[in-house]
């Protein structure tokens, strides 16, 4: 076969990327690959973008250091030697991983054949408005900050009961016919705040996407829909004095009904859930097909870039929607400054309105006596800062991010993950011990797991992927995290040792539910302990392995403005007020007193509802 002779005009890209996939002018995909990588990076927040572009330019200062010529003039065998000796270097192993998530990314996208573009459905109506058009000042009876689970559904119970409502959302609109015929990664970098590099900082890092738009975080989440666990709402009730807790039974009902949640069919599954439940049968544990929010499933496996189909029940397809018809309207594009507030009467500032940045520069004001805040654990924080309103010392503190890991389990006949439904099944054996295991059929470079291999390596492990199937582990996690910041949030994480032991030994169970199903081996994600070839040697393996040397993420962050009785813990009261201010409330996942150890959508919907709800009384 002919090959491409290196370019000795490449960029540090073309070499970085050439290098780490093991390409010599042989896979006609490769060579697309470091535009795709330059577009990803393009993306990304500044900060993250040049600690890559440093990762890359290290490396080809070492190779020219090492042959006196940057990787693009080398050929790919000599590329091959100059990655093999930085994989052989410990301390640099870790961050050879962490550079091959967006070339692994842009790869996998590359390689895929372009899925067929369904028809485009016809979404109910919204009522947006897109921030550059809006007034100087407008007047309204509630601005609710945020159109995600909290927001939207505060919206809903707002404008039904005859209050004028604004929603104000720093993302856009992105309506089901705009994701057909996108390659996922594109979406992908659209769809999440920061091109989905959010991060909190610790020991050990971990990825903590949110996302940003019409809807937030409903639009990319897998479409799970677990109800707060009974003692967990207890918990709420009883320790914290959370009174949401106390009707979140029929809250619950609520936002099951408007979601149309229902147990996902069999025939859909797909592959990867259908070897989960086989391997779980085989051990005599607990799973089952996982209850979601998308009637209609077509098995796409996009739910995390937006489901093409519109069958996913996104709030934006489901709760705004209503708040629209009851006369609700959405500003898009539109960051919320400040909350402003009244401070010249007796007693405490009583809200009046929001101060709203335009994205081409410029302010608006929306003048109301009601504000409710559901920028989302990780920005309500940091609103509340900026306003002059988040004097209270636990502000920021007692965060919570459900931290998950992932496996792969490599087997004779193809998997091909990416068809069915992208999380499929949960595992619940070890839920009471606060492990709940979900088959999760994520695309290369977008879960915790990361293939292993450097060169050709790698490029047999992508090349390979379609007969890996995937396990993630999410973890009931002690409150570990806090956020702080005004203009941008800072997220710091330790990872408590006791939920460390939790992910070991949650890597070990996703072992015995894939080697149970007929895995020929299981990929770790673990760069210096990659791949085991039965349970015993997993379990050998796992003795000389920490938890911070896991790859990890978490999608669920809660608890920084936490509710409850106790005015010295909670900086939110009983029922979903801000301390220290009349007519703000918290209605999103910052308000949870602790982690819900479940996908948190239903949970964040009736607590809102029960806040909305509570101020109407």
């Amino acid at each position: 076969m002919r090959t491409r002779a290196p370019s000795r005009a490449g960029t540090a890209s073309e070499g970085f990327v050439a290098a780490l996939l093991g390409d010599g002018g042989d896979i006609p995909w490769a060579a697309r690959v470091p535009a795709r990588f330059e577009a990803t990076l393009a993306a990304l927040p500044a900060p993250v973008r040049a600690a890559v572009r440093g990762g890359v330019a290290a490396v080809d200062a070492y190779a020219r250091v090492r042959t006196g010529r940057p990787l693009a003039a080398l050929s790919a065998g000599e590329r091959e030697s100059v990655v093999a000796e930085l994989g052989r270097r410990p301390p640099l192993v870790p961050l050879l991983d962490l550079l091959k998530v967006p070339v692994l990314l842009a790869a996998a996208t590359e390689r895929a054949a372009p899925a067929p573009a369904p028809e485009p459905p016809k979404d109910p109506p919204l009522t947006c408005v897109p921030a550059a058009h809006w007034p100087a000042r407008s007047r309204a009876d509630a601005v609710v900050v945020g159109s995600g689970a909290g927001g939207a559904v505060a919206a809903r119970v707002l404008a039904r009961a005859g209050l004028e409502v604004v929603v104000v959302e720093e993302g856009e609109h992105h309506p089901t016919s705009s994701f057909a015929g996108r390659a996922p990664l594109e979406r992908f970098t659209d769809l999440y705040r920061d091109g989905g590099a959010s991060a909190a900082f610790g020991n050990p890092p971990l990825l903590l996407p949110v996302g940003r738009a019409v809807g937030g975080t409903t639009v990319v989440n897998s479409g799970t829909c677990y109800r707060t666990p009974p003692h967990v709402q207890a918990r709420w009730s009883g320790r914290f004095g959370f009174a949401p807790a106390d009707e979140l039974g029929v809250r619950l009902d609520e936002a099951e009904a408007l979601l149309r949640v229902a147990v996902q069919p069999l025939d859909v599954l797909g592959a990867n859930g259908r070897l989960a439940l086989a391997g779980a049968a085989r051990l005599g544990w607990r799973a089952g097909p996982l209850r979601r929010n998308a009637p209609g499933c077509a098995g796409s496996c996009q739910c995390v870039v937006g489901c093409p189909t519109g069958a996913k029940q996104s709030v934006q397809l489901s709760v705004l929607p209503d708040a629209c018809a009851a006369g609700a309207r959405i500003v898009t594009g539109a960051r919320v400054r400040r909350i402003l507030a009244d401070r010249d009467r007796p007693g405490l500032p009583r809200a009046a309105g929001v101060r709203v940045e335009r994205p081409g520069g410029g302010t608006f004001e929306i003048l109301s006596p009601l504000v409710v805040v559901a920028a989302g654990a990780l920005h309500t924080p940091g609103l509340l800062r900026r306003s002059g309103l988040g004097g209270h010392p636990r502000l920021g503190s007692n965060l919570s991010v459900h931290p998950a890991t992932s496996v792969a389990g490599r087997f004779e006949e193809p998997v091909r993950s990416s068809t069915g439904v992208l999380q499929s099944v949960g595992v619940e054996e070890l839920h009471d011990r606060g492990i709940l295991l979900e088959a999760t059929a994520s695309p290369p470079g977008m879960s915790s797991f990361v293939l292993p291999g450097l060169g050709r390596a790698l490029r047999r492990e992508l090349e390979d992927a379609d007969r890996l199937a995937v396990l993630g582990a999410m973890i009931a996690d002690r409150p570990s995290g806090r956020v702080t910041g005004r203009d941008r949030a800072l997220v710091r994480y330790a990872l408590h040792p006791r939920d460390g032991r939790r992910l070991l030994t949650a890597v070990r169970a996703m072992g015995q539910v894939l080697f149970a199903a007929g895995a020929q081996e299981v990929l770790t994600g673990v760069p210096r302990a990659p791949r085991a070839r039965d349970q015993r040697e997993l379990d050998e393996l796992l003795t000389r392995v920490t938890s911070r040397q896991l790859h990890l993420s978490a999608f669920h962050p809660t608890g920084t403005a936490a509710g409850g009785t106790d005015p010295e813990w909670a900086p939110v009261d009983g029922v979903g007020r801000l301390r220290g201010v009349h007519g703000v409330l918290v209605a999103d996942g910052s308000v949870l007193p602790s982690c819900p150890e479940v996908n948190p959508q239903l949970s964040i919907m009736a607590v809102a509802s029960a806040v909305a709800h509570a101020h109407l009384a």
